[in-house]
């Protein structure tokens, strides 16, 4: 049995006819009632184009397909009823008119703090939330898991389009969020004090409304012991997102095995983690990505290989090694969700939307 795990996923909700961004968040939610999985939840975003669903704890793959599909499911039909269509994509692929704020004094606040950096932010992205003993553990956690998260960002790119340009980048949503303070990989912490400082800091400064408001791709989760991590755009499928959660349960339980051995985390240099990850948005898979720890570039292909092999002794564990190497297998064959969305636009920008839709609900 793994470490507990849940997964956050960000849809965008589309125009059944025209593809592009519709803001009825407060219809569909009422439509679709309770999240079918223990503990889950459903939620309106920043935006009103855009809703959240949020499994309950899990304790193993089985349960996390189930709540993932049928939460996504659930969806999908609320939003037909409307004659809306439920994408799961990083940046909108169609351009439509400004969205309505979603009604609440916090979204509020942080529209004042960011003003024009945010307006039209409508980026959604799949968020692995992973168990750890305490908040202090946590910290240390992420500077294992550090140097890894662009190779998680490359696997999960699924945002090639912004608003009806092909932006060259493989995930724009990570372009987006370099625009904010407290963006990119997390710095190297030297404990928990550090850690909380340093969030302080940027709330003190008038930057970031509340704790919650963090950019960085791998924080704490902010009620729960959790380590959090954000690297990948939305899930275009279920297997998508599966993947997302299987690699970054294993880097986590990794991590606390190094930990346990007295071993701390690389010192990664700052440039080297910004160069990681800015290729790793631009690239995805395609070509060569940046090994942090090298500070050098080596095929994007070879990384994921190398991370298969980081945390192998995890999946084996908990018997999971099989499948780890289906997914990989089959992003190898099908390419990410940048890939894909790109094949679909020879076909032209609608047929992006039309492909985006019928994924998010298969599994």
């Amino acid at each position: 049995m793994g470490r507990t795990f849940g997964v956050e996923e960000e849809f965008l909700l589309v125009d059944g006819v025209t593809g592009r961004p519709a803001p009825d968040v407060e219809k569909v939610l009422a439509d679709a009632g309770p999240h079918p999985g223990a503990g889950g939840v459903y939620s309106a975003e920043l935006f009103q184009t855009q809703v959240e669903a949020a499994t309950g704890v899990c304790a193993d793959l089985a349960d996390l397909r189930a709540q993932l599909s049928g939460a996504r499911t659930r969806l999908a039909e609320a939003a037909h009823a409307h004659g809306l269509r439920l994408v799961s994509v990083g940046t909108p692929v169609l351009p439509g008119s400004s969205p309505p704020v979603s009604a609440g004094d916090r979204y509020a606040d942080i529209v004042q703090t960011h003003r024009a950096t945010i307006r039209d932010y409508q980026c959604c992205g799949c968020h692995v939330h992973v168990g750890v003993p305490d908040r202090a553990t946590g910290v240390a956690v992420l500077n294992h898991v550090r140097p890894w998260l662009p190779t998680l960002v490359a696997l999960g790119a699924n945002s090639p389009y912004d608003k009806g340009r092909d932006s060259g980048f493989a995930s724009w949503r990570i372009a987006e969020q370099l625009r904010f303070p407290g963006s990119g990989l997390p710095p190297r912490f030297a404990d928990l004090s550090h850690y909380d400082e340093t969030v302080s800091q940027f709330i003190e400064c008038g930057v970031l409304v509340d704790t919650a408001m963090t950019f960085w791709i791998a924080r704490l989760g902010v009620r729960t012991p959790t380590v959090e991590i954000r690297a990948a755009d939305a899930a275009g499928c279920v297997d998508d997102a599966l993947l997302q959660a299987l690699l970054t349960r294993a880097l986590v339980t990794t991590a606390l095995t190094e930990l346990a051995a007295g071993r701390e985390g690389p010192d990664v240099p700052e440039p080297v983690c910004t160069a990681a990850l800015f290729n790793a948005a631009r690239n995805g898979l395609a070509g060569t990505g940046i090994c942090p720890v090298e500070g050098r570039e080596i095929p994007a292909t070879e990384l994921v290989d190398r991370l298969l092999r980081h945390v192998g002794d995890a999946l084996e564990e908990t018997g999971e090694i099989g499948e780890a190497r289906r997914l990989l297998e089959w992003i190898g064959r099908t390419g990410t969700g940048a890939d894909r969305q790109r094949r679909a636009a020879e076909r032209g920008p609608k047929a992006i939307v039309e492909m985006l839709a019928r994924q998010t609900t298969y599994s």
